[in-house]
């Protein structure tokens, strides 16, 4: 076998060419001591806050606790795989998670690792997890409704594209339900919508993939899973994770819903965080800056302002409550963050009245700029009407003597309850509510028995379905309610009572079930 010389060099010369002379530099440590979710690690001298840095097997960590002599890391992953003496490498750059159309439909944790089986989520984009908030200058004022299909909550606590509203209650008073429909009833609104669980059952969890998945929701919708059996890092990182991804919508013009199910259990994350951390409690063993983890979240929420888009991020954070204890830590806290809350009240979910919204006590501080016109013209005092009768129905059962006055508000008040009620993962479209409850507040419906409301609520709606779509359609398109609308929806109630009287509306009902506005048309 011969070799040619000039081969040799020439190959040779390539190589000296193209040589470039690289050295890995990074900074590395070792573990001092790892367990519960956190490792203390001595050597990351250049570490930033919340970089990340790399366990042997490819575990991540976040900087967490910069202190003198070393670092605490919060481990996201199993820290039972890192023993002392491990080398931890930083790796320069801040936690990001996969982000885009890719996401949407999946069920994932913190990290967008798929968690339904689907194989890998494909997405060539990624946002950090936690960045600044848009600042005052690149918002603009709430003024676009997001339509729950809670006829209590769109009538008296509307919610706008951009808002922060709060849920809070005890446990088992249906603060889940409620942002359930929110986003079940956002299937024809272009809405993405993120349900982010925090410290949930996975039995719970599981329940609510499937009633989304059977009401069409899973369509629109990323799950995100921090489970009750995940790490507390992993819970912590869980809503800034959620947002992130719900940001690439908003920043490109589009409109997202954000579910925080619950905040309270990713603060108790935080505090088992903190406190191995050996950082300072405060009131009830938080940490000092609960809070601003709280604040930074519910910030990135917003309406963003034309020029940059118009996109938004609607946040819908839950709290839980132990015996009603509104003033509690967490909830004052979340309270004052955000744009209003919905209180939901154990004594009137057990008396039937689902949601069981106490009309009082829950506002919302975007009001009637939230709302339809049309919305707003017949709801206007619903709330300030509810909130009276309650102290009526106290006064009443006293036992005295009322006047007819009187008893005719009492008589509507319970009328106007009943009215309100609403079965689970049944959103009303907004049109309906406005029907429904022009006809509660104009009396149309006082000499009705109480036990009967709902049944003529369901037969008016269907009798202006099929036979009177015109008035569907015009308050549908110009969203407001006029002279005209008006007298035409009070001739419909003349015209539809008799029917309801002798039966037929009723068995037209039973014998088919809504048809829908579009079929409708032909009637």
């Amino acid at each position: 076998m011969k070799f040619k010389a000039d081969e040799i060099a020439s190959v040779i010369q390539q190589e000296v060419k193209n040589y470039e002379s690289r050295v890995d530099v990074r900074d590395v440590g070792r573990v001092l001591e790892v367990g519960d979710g956190i490792a203390r690690v001595y050597g990351l001298s250049g570490v930033m806050a919340n970089e990340m840095v790399e366990f042997p097997g490819g575990i991540i960590g976040l900087a967490f606790n910069l202190e003198e002599s070393s670092v605490g890391v919060i481990i996201l992953g199993d820290y039972l795989q890192i023993n002392e003496g491990d080398e931890v490498r930083s790796l320069g750059k801040l936690l990001s998670v996969p982000v885009g159309d890719a996401l949407i439909g999946r069920v994932v944790d913190p990290l967008g690792n798929p968690l339904d089986g689907k194989g890998p989520v494909v997405s060539s984009e990624s946002r950090p997890v936690e960045v600044i908030a848009a600042g005052v200058a690149q918002r603009q004022p709430v003024c676009e409704p997001l339509q729950t299909g809670l006829k209590a909550i769109d009538a008296m606590t509307p919610i706008g594209r951009g808002q922060r509203e709060l849920i809070i209650g005890d446990r088992k008073t249906g603060k889940t339900a409620i942002a359930l429909d929110a986003i079940i009833n956002q299937r024809e609104s272009g809405v993405k919508c993120f349900y982010v669980a925090v410290g949930q059952k996975d039995s719970s969890i599981a329940g609510v993939i499937e009633e989304l998945r059977r009401n069409g929701a899973m369509d629109y919708t990323t799950v995100i899973i921090a489970g009750a059996s995940s790490p507390a890092p992993l819970q912590y990182i869980a809503p800034y994770s959620g947002t992130a991804m719900a940001e690439q919508f908003m920043f490109n013009g589009g409109h997202a819903l954000v579910v925080y199910d619950d905040l309270s259990k990713q603060a108790q994350a935080y505090r088992q965080l903190s406190l191995l951390m050996r950082r300072p409690p405060g009131r009830e063993a938080y940490p000092g800056d609960v809070f601003y983890c709280h604040s930074r979240l519910l910030e990135r929420s917003a309406k963003l302002s034309d020029a940059e888009g118009g996109g938004s991020i609607t946040s819908l954070p839950i709290i839980e409550t132990l015996e009603g204890e509104v003033s509690a830590y967490i909830p004052t806290n979340v309270i004052s963050i955000t744009d209003g809350q919905i209180y939901l009240q154990p004594d009137l979910f057990f008396a039937g009245q689902r949601p069981a919204m106490n009309a009082g006590i829950s506002v919302s501080r975007v009001g009637g700029a939230a709302q339809i016109k049309a919305m707003k013209k017949v709801a206007g005092g619903l709330r300030l009407d509810l909130a009276a009768f309650r102290e009526l129905e106290a006064f009443a059962q006293l036992g005295t003597e009322l006047d007819a006055a009187t008893q005719s508000r009492l008589d509507r008040g319970y009328r106007m309850v009943e009215l309100l009620k609403q079965g689970q993962y049944q959103p009303m479209h907004v049109v309906d509510q406005v029907l429904s409850i022009y006809a509660g507040t104009r009396g149309h419906l006082d000499k009705v028995p109480v036990e009967e409301v709902a049944q003529w609520e369901k037969a008016f709606l269907h009798f202006i379905r099929e036979q009177k779509y015109e008035i569907w359609k015009a308050i549908d398109d110009s969203g407001e309610l006029s002279d005209e609308t008006v007298k035409m929806i009070e001739d419909a109630i003349k015209e539809f009572l008799p029917q309801y009287e002798s039966g037929a509306a009723t068995e037209a009902v039973e014998n088919g079930a809504d048809a829908p506005a579009e079929e409708a048309v032909t009637v």
